[in-house]
């Protein structure tokens, strides 16, 4: 099947404390749409086709099939985030940083591809990118 229109992506993430997180993401800049939440859940938008729902662990365990993984001790994801310059790259991990999340990596610079990464509270690996169109090599 080939997609013919744009899709919207709903991940959806286990957080140990539903508050805690909508406090960190809300640090970083990030809105919830209400409407699609509720004490057990909240939804991030990432954009206009992108969303992350943290879900309280017990409510993603009921929609899980498999065991919940620990992200503070595994990796089973990777999340990529677009930023629309280098210092909004160190301006979101800074924040995220005094936030309560912890480094993931140092920063990497490609030239035309600059990113840095964290782990939020929970344990979850968010990269994010900015990619400078002018100076992608031919």
């Amino acid at each position: 099947m080939i997609a013919t229109r744009s899709r919207k992506l709903f991940v959806n993430l286990p957080v140990r404390d539903l508050r805690r997180s909508v406090a960190f993401f809300k640090e970083l800049g990030f809105r919830f749409e209400p409407h699609f939440g509720d004490d057990t859940s909240a939804c991030m938008v990432l954009s206009d086709e992108g969303y992350a729902m943290l879900l309280a662990e017990p409510r993603f365990q009921g929609v899980a099939r498999k065991p919940l993984a620990d992200a503070r001790a595994s990796t089973s994801a990777l999340f990529a985030l677009t930023a629309d310059s280098r210092e909004e790259v160190d301006t979101l991990v800074q924040t995220a940083l005094a936030s309560g999340g912890a480094r993931a990596a140092d920063p990497v610079d490609h030239g035309f591809m600059y990113g840095s990464s964290f782990y939020d509270p929970d344990g979850h690996h968010w990269e994010i990118f900015y990619v400078d169109p002018s100076a992608i090599p031919p």
